[in-house]
């Protein structure tokens, strides 16, 4: 059975600051070790996070970009205000008196 210390939790899980505690150069060694073996045991499941999300960004962007350009080809509000332009014009012309 593990041994409790004086606040009652055990020595298995203590909490342990390098810079307070009096720790050998093996002990802030194997804290190292350790670290970085959860870092790289984490570093996979945020690689594949980041390429999933890097991916829907990507995906979006190119959706807005691809319907901006779909929709102004189809836009055909300048071609209306050219004919329209086209018929004053040509209205005005005629009706123009000669003296």
């Amino acid at each position: 059975m593990a041994e409790m210390n004086s606040k009652g939790g055990s020595e298995f899980a203590k909490r342990v600051d390098p810079k307070k505690d009096n720790l050998s150069k093996e002990q802030i060694e194997f804290m190292r070790k350790v670290e970085l073996a959860q870092w790289h045991k984490n570093l996979q499941k945020r690689r594949g996070r980041n390429l999933i999300t890097g991916l829907a960004i990507g995906a979006i962007v190119l959706g807005i970009y691809g319907y901006t350009f779909y929709s102004v080809s189809q836009e055909r509000f300048f071609d209306d205000l050219e004919k329209e332009a086209k018929s004053i014009q040509t209205r005005s012309d005629s009706k123009t008196s000669v003296n």
